[in-house]
């Protein structure tokens, strides 16, 4: 399948979080849910700030463990199957559909504010703007993404700044708004109520495939995004309360225009301009940021043959066009057709679903013991923080009453009901809850670990990995006539133990425990035992040629690779075990890189002869004095002749 080019930065992801929140959640429901509680409205945007932490940091580990087009799509797929994989995909695709079209809808109405245009028709052309700008590319999506992101923290910033300034003089209005004005179920119904203005920040997950380093920038993105939202949300409307009368408050739909009206003083026509512009630019930003998140998962379900497949082709300038083509037309069919308003408020209960089911993946991806589930970032405080994040949307989707429960039950029996007719027969997956299950003595899904293995790869070394210097120094022996894996496994162990100071028994042992299951990857005729050992100071590499080959005779229902031919070539790798992310980023390199060359080799290449050709002293070091200036082996671009 096309990959789509990691061309997004730090500024990028912060810009597509907070852009994909500012919109009703600080342009149309503040006034609303003051009329629920009072002045603690403000302590609602807080607590709820606080309660989507969960969900946060489980997307940012998911993210950086497996970053894949589709975001929670892909990490429900991969962790609980294809069944919940497709309700989580079109489900949210559905989500973000309805939402995108109500950020529209509300943008049409600010713009109708200072230009006679019809509200319908100037959201489908807006639909039809940012189709094209993401057609043309993730990064130039982005970049408008930015510039709208900005406009907005500046206005709302100049909001705050001089809204607290005048606080002082319009402080008694606050008096007439009792702090929980309806008690503590009052507060707690009010954060279920205005919790939905967090949830375009998980957004980002579904664009992680572009995201240059993702190790780093998403965690750092996500958390910076959700500081600055409930710092801006909590700040401006407190604003908003400290100024305006109750009966002015409760209820108005533009609460940000008529604060900016009273803090505005002689420029409070210039002041609610600017109000309008921000509230322009912030459901602008969040329908840009739907369409280009939503897109991706008809992409990412594609790929793995859950709907059509011509959403899996990338268009002339690297994009999902078919994806984005879609979504536009969904959202622009919404726009139209349906009281949108109602059912993006229903849709946020799938949300809230979703939420809890991606927790509940962080959990089965930990408890799987997939050995290479690697995430570059890990939610602390596990399992607690995770259990925290199931609980939080089933008591806030409890609090919504049973028509969010009814339509979110609808849209998962749709989603159930493609899968079976459509995807059912397609798919052979199986998620990591069943490595879960297998430490119960139940079976898991193997292809799952070499999957992974993949993604770590694509992600890359780090610079200190230094692998080309590993493979230089690695010795390589013959072994003539035939030979089992016992034997290859003792010869591997007395060159490790030279370089290792560890007793070559003890290597023997301990990679013929690890390997009977089967353990280690197998590529063609190549095999790489792995282990990690407290005693290694630095990582070290040997490999091993058997001309005759070496077969396997593994347990079908125990083992965890299948070897269906001999193999010729071993590659033994040994670390420290006091840094088992880099050994997994050395393995899965090699290891992806091998698989490149074999594919690419083409199934006429005898597998034994490329494997002997390749791992050959020409381009292996054996001796001290070899050059060090040779172009790395893992880099070349096709396999020897």
């Amino acid at each position: 399948m096309p990959k789509l080019q990691k061309n997004l930065k730090l500024a990028d992801v912060f810009a597509i979080s907070t852009g994909a929140m500012f919109s009703s959640g600080l342009f149309l429901l503040p006034g609303l849910a003051a009329a629920q509680t009072g002045y603690s409205v403000v302590l609602a945007y807080v607590i709820a700030g606080v309660l989507m932490i969960p969900a946060t940091l489980s997307q940012a580990e998911l993210a950086t463990a497996m970053p894949r087009a589709g975001g929670a799509y892909y990490f429900l797929d991969r962790a609980m199957g294809p069944l919940v994989g497709t309700i989580g995909g079109l489900g949210t695709w559905v989500a973000l559909v309805f939402k995108s079209a109500f950020a529209l809808i509300g943008m049409g109405a600010y713009v109708a504010l200072f230009f006679e245009a019809p509200i319908i028709a100037v959201a489908v052309a807006m639909t039809v703007a940012f189709c094209f700008v993401n057609l043309i590319g993730a990064k130039e999506t982005s970049g408008l993404q930015r510039a709208l992101v900005v406009v907005l923290l500046v206005v709302v910033g100049a909001f705050v700044l001089v809204g607290s300034a005048g606080v002082a003089t319009h402080l008694t209005v606050q008096m007439d708004k009792p702090f929980m004005s309806n008690g503590i179920d009052g507060l707690l119904a009010t954060v279920g109520f205005i919790f939905v203005s967090y949830a375009g920040l998980t957004k980002v997950a579904s664009v992680a495939e572009e995201i240059e380093d993702p190790d780093r920038n998403i965690p750092r993105g996500m958390i910076l995004s959700l500081t600055v939202a409930t710092v801006a949300y909590a700040s401006a409307v407190a604003v908003m309360t400290a100024v305006l009368p109750a009966a002015e408050f409760y209820g108005d739909l533009a609460p940000v225009a008529a604060a900016a009206r009273v803090i505005g003083g002689d420029y409070s026509t210039a002041a609610v301009a600017l109000v309008a512009v921000a509230a322009v630019a912030a459901f602008a930003s969040t329908a840009n940021a739907g369409i280009l998140s939503a897109s991706r998962y008809p992409l990412a379900m594609a790929r793995d043959q859950l709907v059509p497949a011509g959403f899996a082709r990338l268009g002339r300038f690297g994009t999902p066009s078919w994806g984005i083509v879609a979504t536009s037309a969904a959202i622009a069919l919404c726009v139209i057709t349906f009281d949108v308003a109602m059912v993006a408020k229903l849709a946020s209960a799938f949300q809230l679903v979703l939420f809890g089911l991606i927790n509940l993946c962080v959990i089965v991806m930990r408890e799987s013991r997939l050995e290479y589930y690697r995430p570059g970032f890990r939610v602390p405080l596990y399992p607690w923080l995770p259990i925290a994040g199931i609980l939080v949307p089933i008591w806030l989707i409890a609090e919504m009453g049973w028509v969010p429960m009814a339509f979110t039950a609808g849209l998962i029996a749709l989603c159930t009901i493609w899968y079976r007719l459509y995807a059912a027969s397609r798919v052979s997956r199986a998620g990591a809850i069943f490595h879960v299950f297998e430490r119960l003595g139940r079976r898991r899904f193997g292809p799952l670990d070499s999957e992974l293995r993949r993604v770590l790869h694509e992600k890359g070394l780090r610079d200190d990995d230094r692998l080309d210097e590993l493979v230089l120094r690695a010795p390589v022996l013959d072994l003539d006539g035939a030979a089992d894996f016992e034997r290859v496994t003792a010869e591997a162990a007395v060159l490790l133990g030279r370089r290792t100071d560890i007793d070559p028994d003890v290597l023997t042992a301990t990679f013929l425990a690890e390997n009977q299951l089967g353990m280690m990857p197998v590529v063609g005729a190549t095999a790489f035992p792995h282990h990690q050992f407290v005693e290694v100071e630095s990582p070290a590499l040997v490999v091993v040629r058997v001309r005759e080959g070496v077969v396997f005779e593994l347990d079908v229902d125990e083992a965890h690779v299948t070897v269906d031919e001999p193999v010729h070539v071993f590659v033994f790798l040994l670390s420290p075990s006091s840094d088992a992310a880099r050994h997994h980023r050395l393995l899965a390199h090699m290891v992806g890189r091998y698989e490149e060359i074999v594919e690419a080799a083409g199934r006429d290449v005898s597998r034994a002869e490329l494997a002997l050709n390749f791992f050959s002293d020409e381009l292996f070091a054996s001796a001290a004095g070899q050059d060090r200036d040779r172009r790395f082996i893992w880099r070349r671009q096709s396999a020897p002749s």
